[in-house]
């Protein structure tokens, strides 16, 4: 069940279509996508706010975000990513396109930095590590913005969106694909940027494939994950908030993430 609140309940539907699309029609058994109803629908509604989809129960163990996977580990994630790549998309799937979704939330944060923030008691350090960092951010954000302009019009693929240690299950020896939110076109490595860490794992790509991985479009999408964690991270300390474990974790993924843009970012595995 899920609260779709002021989503795209559409988005949602064309997701959840797609995956079952993609594992029904397509062949993809990696895909653990919802089962669909006797008149063919990925998604029931209750209302205008409350979706629910029935997925099949498959017993695995799942990573977490952040882990990081072994080269044997991420041998079949890639395999799989690239069966994905070359399979023909089907009808209806998202366009996931390379822009910022919170990219209006964190302009409005940086044009108020130096006005007090009143959210909560994060409000006010945030304010004041966004200040510190916010021309570091602004070059960050005018890069992204270049970049993107080179990514539109490329050939486009289906991609998972966030094939992390998180959304992938591991049953029987198979390597599985949960959480199909994120499902869209885009160029492949919107999902490799997250995977491949070495240039032993591009080459198994690209073998896999016949795509060889573009080392600007990898690090474009890394770049887009930092700024949309900064962007939802500063939205979040300056609303209503309190002192919490979760809000302890956000501070210290806030910290980490403006030095990591003002560095440049880290280097990119050889290869990229």
């Amino acid at each position: 069940v899920v609260d779709v609140g002021g989503k795209d309940r559409h988005a949602l539907v064309r997701a959840m279509d797609a995956a079952a699309a993609l594992r029904d029609e397509r062949g993809l058994g990696f895909v653990v996508a919802p089962l669909r109803t006797a008149a063919g629908r990925a998604v029931r509604w209750f209302g205008d706010r409350y979706a629910v989809s029935v997925f099949p129960f498959v017993a695995g163990a799942t990573g977490r975000f952040g882990q990081e996977l072994t080269a044997a580990e991420r041998g079949p994630l890639l395999d799989a990513l690239a069966a994905m790549h070359r399979t023909a998309p089907p009808a209806g799937v998202p366009v996931a396109r390379p822009g910022l979704s919170g990219g209006d939330r964190l302009a409005a944060a940086l044009a108020e930095v130096n006005v007090p923030w009143r959210g909560g008691p994060f409000a006010e350090p945030a304010r004041a590590l966004l200040a510190g960092y916010a021309g570091a951010v602004r070059r960050r954000l005018a890069e992204f913005g270049e970049r993107a302009a080179v990514l539109e019009g490329r050939a486009a693929v289906v991609t998972h969106g966030e094939p992390h240690p998180g959304n992938v299950l591991w049953a029987g020896g198979r390597c599985l694909l949960v959480d199909w939110d994120t499902v869209g076109l885009a160029v492949p490595e919107r999902d490799l940027w997250l995977v491949a860490r070495d240039a032993a794992d591009l080459a198994r790509y690209a073998e896999a494939c016949g795509h060889r991985p573009d080392g600007a479009a990898l690090a474009f999408y890394r770049l887009r994950w930092d700024l949309e964690d900064v962007a939802e991270l500063v939205g979040w300390f300056r609303s209503p908030h309190g002192r919490s474990p979760d809000t302890e974790q956000a501070w210290a993924g806030l910290t980490d993430t403006l030095e990591r843009l003002a560095g440049g970012g880290a280097a990119p595995p050889p290869g990229w």
